[in-house]
């Protein structure tokens, strides 16, 4: 009788000690990374080349105009060409490129964007029905009138060249935003540079 009343009281305490243990395992089991799973990383976590002025920037939008910060600056030159069906997969690193920069008060394009240009009027070439809207920006420096008619110079040299390589000019619209919208802020040298540019905004 007394052995009995000794097993019935260790089996009632030995039941909540051993819940107690399997939830323990568990618990620890749990916080244990899982081997061969790797995290996922989206579109908009992966990482785009920031602009210089000389033009090696890659990248397309904008992000927040006049942010001066890395965001601003990197938030859309690397989208390389997705959305633009039909592109040659040769061409991808070119028409990544959707910047167009430009010396201090000229209109000029340089030698170094033809690559880049040829490339957008073959594809335009082979997609008529791609409309390509030429946004020309310009530096603060100047007065608002002068900036506004220098951005539309710029376009229009863009749109020239582009004509020239068999491009439709119903394809093509030329907007002036002039110092308006910054692809970033301050008055440094390099700000300046990264300012005067044409932006290619496929519609």
């Amino acid at each position: 009788m007394q052995k009995n009343r000794i097993i019935a009281n260790s089996s009632a305490w030995m039941k909540p000690l051993a819940a107690g243990l399997l939830l323990a395992v568990m618990a620890g089991c749990a916080s244990q990374p899982q081997s061969g799973m790797q995290p996922v990383i989206t579109d908009d976590q992966s990482t785009a080349t920031t602009g210089t002025g000389d033009g090696s920037a890659q990248s397309q939008g904008l992000g927040t105009y006049g942010s001066g910060g890395a965001q601003g600056l990197n938030s859309g030159q690397n989208a390389g060409v997705s959305g633009m069906p039909g592109a040659n997969p040769a061409d991808a690193d070119l028409l990544a490129k959707k910047r167009i920069f430009f010396d201090f008060d000229k209109s000029e394009i340089r030698k170094e964007y033809l690559s880049v240009l040829n490339a957008h009027a073959a594809y335009l070439v082979a997609n008529p029905n791609v409309k390509l809207v030429l946004e020309g920006h310009c530096d603060q420096r100047g007065t608002r009138e002068y900036n506004m008619a220098l951005g539309e110079r710029r376009g229009d040299s863009v749109q020239r060249y582009l004509t020239v390589q068999g491009v439709s000019p119903q394809q093509l619209e030329v907007v002036s935003y002039g110092e308006e919208r910054p692809l970033m802020a301050g008055h440094s040298l390099d700000a300046y540079a990264k300012n005067r540019r044409v932006e290619l905004s496929y519609r």
